[in-house]
């Protein structure tokens, strides 16, 4: 079967893994000034952190609506025997219902709550592409994909609260307290939702050195086919000593990086980066 592998932009995979694994993209959108822009088409990250740093207002997210996801589907299956499409966590937006709705009406059009946001989407989205071009059926691969779901491992440390605040994620007080006490909360994504985990504090850069040891160190629990480094514009210097540490623990076949979209920068802002892999 000649199956399609589709994703909301929420996946954060780049433009050469989108291409390399023939990966549709659906856009949700960004509310700025009244008007929505499409995540990663009309907008940016930077458009974002500039408006926000400007002090005019917040951005707000979108869910993509049933009746574009009926079009989309639509037009796949014109090319495609079927389509399998990931969603963002249904914990975290209403996209994965408004797709199944949409799926509900077209044949052989399957959806995947991916339980996860980011490339922690992203993984299952690649392990999809992967299976689909082995010949994999449609039902086994969507069965195979809402298991390993249940095995992402996806989390993030963020540098300010204050996105996720203004975002209704996290309450005025909490930010505060986070703020003065120079905190660097881990946010980690468990059971669909997203928590806070460990709470670091110092400069955001010894702050993620020390995540991403904490997450990688001494576990044999971990896949070693790939893992993903996905940061919203931490500056090269850091990226490069995140690498450095995850090569350092040994064994990654495929090391990938990825700048965060629009959407998961809206809530995270800047300086933000975690490192996602598939759990055993």
């Amino acid at each position: 079967m000649k199956i399609l592998i589709s994703s909301d932009s929420t996946c954060d995979l780049s433009a050469a893994l989108r291409e390399k694994y023939n990966i549709a993209i659906v856009p949700l959108y960004i509310e700025k000034e009244g008007r929505n822009y499409r995540d990663g088409v009309d907008i940016v990250p930077q458009d974002i952190f500039d408006y926000v740093g400007s002090g005019r207002g917040v951005c707000r997210t979108a869910a993509v609506n049933t009746e574009e996801y009926r079009e989309r589907f639509t037009a796949w299956r014109e090319s495609y025997d079927a389509v399998i499409h990931f969603n963002i966590s249904s914990e975290m937006s209403s996209c994965y219902q408004n797709a199944c709705a949409a799926a509900a009406e077209c044949d052989n059009v399957y959806v995947v709550d991916s339980r996860n946001l980011s490339t922690g989407s992203g993984l299952l989205v690649l392990e999809a592409a992967e299976r689909a071009a082995a010949g994999e059926s449609p039902e086994d691969i969507v069965r195979q994909m809402r298991e390993t779901a249940e095995k992402v491992e996806a989390s993030f440390v963020i540098d300010t609260l204050f996105y996720l605040q203004k975002g209704g994620r996290c309450s005025s007080l909490v930010a505060m307290g986070a703020n003065l006490l120079k905190l660097k909360p881990c946010i980690e994504v468990r059971n669909g939702s997203m928590g806070v985990g460990k709470k670091y504090r110092g400069k955001i850069e010894s702050c993620i050195a020390q995540y991403v040891r904490d997450r990688l160190g001494g576990r044999d629990d971990i896949r070693r086919s790939r893992i993903f480094i996905t940061h919203s514009g931490c500056s090269p210097e850091i990226v490069r000593t995140v690498r450095g540490i995850v090569e350092e623990c040994g064994g990654f076949e495929e090391i990938l990086e990825t700048t965060a979209g629009c959407t998961i920068s809206n809530h995270c802002g800047p300086n933000t980066l975690g490192v996602l892999f598939i759990r055993k």
